[in-house]
């Protein structure tokens, strides 16, 4: 299917307001990567806080960046929302096992998701709500 089709088959205003709403996660993803490559002060400490070595900030910024490009091309976009659910499943994880905030990794999921289904005729057919 392609994009010219989703958008006839999406109000205007679903589909916009889909892709705003799944950018801004985007935007918070690809940051968290690009600072995994640069590793500042923060996030050294950030590993070290949750037990990871550094070694691993690379390849996690490369699975972070991949997953995030996968999601927000129109034709790989579920294989990246699933991909990045497992991701931010994760962070959670993480987060929980020292007590620290878990909300923004599932806040960013649900984002991610609902940006998606805004924007994707095809994922509101698979998932409808019922009145």
């Amino acid at each position: 299917m392609s994009s010219g089709s989703q958008v006839s088959s999406t109000p205007k205003v679903m589909f916009w307001a889909g892709w705003i709403i799944s950018i801004l996660p985007v935007f918070g993803l690809i940051m968290s990567s690009v600072m995994k490559f640069t590793q500042p002060k923060d996030l050294v400490d950030g590993f070290e806080k949750f037990g990871f070595p550094l070694s691993v900030a690379v390849p996690l910024g490369v699975v972070e960046l991949v997953c995030t490009a996968l999601y927000a091309i129109p034709q790989t976009a579920v294989l990246g929302a699933i991909l990045l659910t497992g991701y931010l499943g994760g962070a959670t994880a993480t987060h929980v096992r020292i007590s620290d905030a878990f909300a923004p990794p599932i806040i960013m999921g649900v984002m991610l998701w609902l940006g998606l289904y805004l924007r994707d005729a095809r994922l509101r057919a698979l998932l409808p709500f019922r009145r």
